[in-house]
């Protein structure tokens, strides 16, 4: 070979060898994944407020302890306020899904809005924490692989309080709640067992939500004697029926117990109405853990107030989130591996260690409480790791 073909090869070889270094550098860094588009749904105006706040400040709590990421990818929040108007709610879902074209979903707190929710995450394959709402249904007959939740059913403490109330004695017990399904799953849950236990419900009562005004009812509750009274509130209509209960002069002579919802986030203005009350639910004001405190001191910090159950939901909704977008290392496209990922996690919440079911609903303690000056206080677990039964889940 002459020298100057030699010195032309050599010197096509370098070329070739130059330019596949630039199409490919060897110590090329990865491209910084793009933001994580998360969708609040809550709400935000109404008798739901307080909770939607609530859960969105134990949302952005979480992420802050983590460095305002999660699984490395900042965060970008778009919301809507759903009003508790399920009528409106297939429209508000899709501002977030078709418009924002977000990553996550996470929302709400009225049943009947977490159920439109639930159908339009099945159908996009959107992935969904419910941070409250408790329809038995999102994890039951609606439950999918992208559809988890990291508050309860409705069936989990209205079954709790149906066994506490068998155990205590009583054998004819009143219901009263909205007539919504949040209502009426728990009165369900609370049937289930009190009546297993040996009790009888002699009367459902129930009116439209968010109606309020009690009185004709509360004369029924008296005409009708009963042992005890069982009943599911939230928010506003929590702390309004708490004080026409007691001024009502019922809360001497026919105790009143409830799922936790009627005396979390209400104490304040319910004041001295609500003092010894009975309550079910998978948070108490006072569990003394170390896990628990610090996350309350947190709360205080960050926010001047006191958490509470919905703020324990929201600051959990973030660490099921984090925990399976850390497991595909940010790729939330990668849902069977998220899911999988979730399924086999135990969630270090505030309330308690807690494992999804099959159909990703809490598998988790439920507490008795009740409520002494302006505190849910612990009495005692009423269901150890209650698993809500899932009925016409098909994943």
């Amino acid at each position: 070979m002459t020298p100057s073909r030699r010195n032309l090869l050599v010197r096509a070889a370098s070329t070739a060898a130059a330019l596949a270094a630039l199409a490919v550098p060897a110590t090329s860094p990865a491209q910084p994944l793009p933001k994580l588009k998360v969708g609040l749904m809550l709400p935000y105006t109404g008798t739901f407020a307080a909770l939607g706040n609530a859960i969105e400040n134990g949302f952005r709590l979480q992420i802050a302890e983590t460095g305002g990421k999660i699984a490395g990818r900042e965060v970008e929040f778009f919301k809507v306020d759903d009003e508790s108007d399920p009528s409106k709610a297939t429209d508000n879902v899709n501002k977030l899904v078709k418009r924002d074209q977000v990553d996550v979903l996470v929302g709400t707190v009225h049943s009947g809005v977490a159920m439109a929710m639930a159908k339009v995450a099945k159908d996009s394959g959107t992935l969904l924490i419910v941070p409250n709402a408790g329809a038995d249904a999102v994890t039951g007959a609606m439950c999918a692989p992208n559809i988890f939740r990291s508050s309860f059913s409705n069936w989990q403490p209205g079954y709790a309080m149906g066994e506490v109330v068998a155990k205590k004695g009583h054998k004819k017990v009143v219901t009263i709640t909205w007539k919504y399904a949040a209502g009426d799953e728990s009165v369900k849950g609370f049937k289930e067992a009190f009546e297993k236990g040996g009790g009888q419900v002699v009367k459902e009562l129930s009116l439209p939500f968010p109606n309020v005004e009690f009185q004709a009812l509360l004369t029924e509750i008296a005409a009708a004697k009963p042992d005890a009274v069982y009943t599911f509130f939230a928010g506003g209509g929590a702390v309004k029926f708490v004080k026409d209960y007691a001024a009502a002069g019922l809360k001497k002579n026919v105790p009143l117990y409830g799922a936790g919802f009627i005396t979390d986030g209400t104490l304040e203005a319910q004041g001295d109405a609500a003092d010894g009350l009975f309550t079910t639910l998978h948070y108490a004001d006072s569990l003394g853990t170390p896990r628990d405190a610090a996350f309350r001191l947190a709360y205080a910090k960050a926010y001047k107030l006191q958490p509470d159950v919905y703020a324990v939901q929201g600051y959990d909704a973030a660490q099921i989130l984090a925990t399976g977008l850390t497991a595909v290392k940010g790729d939330i496209s990668k849902k069977a591996e998220f899911a999988a990922a979730v399924e086999k996690a135990k969630i270090d919440s505030p309330r308690g260690p807690f494992s999804l079911s099959k159909a990703h609903n809490p598998v988790q303690d439920i507490y008795l409480r009740q409520v002494v000056g302006k505190e849910n206080k612990l009495v005692g677990v009423a269901s150890k790791a209650l698993t809500d039964p899932a009925r016409g889940c098909r994943m």
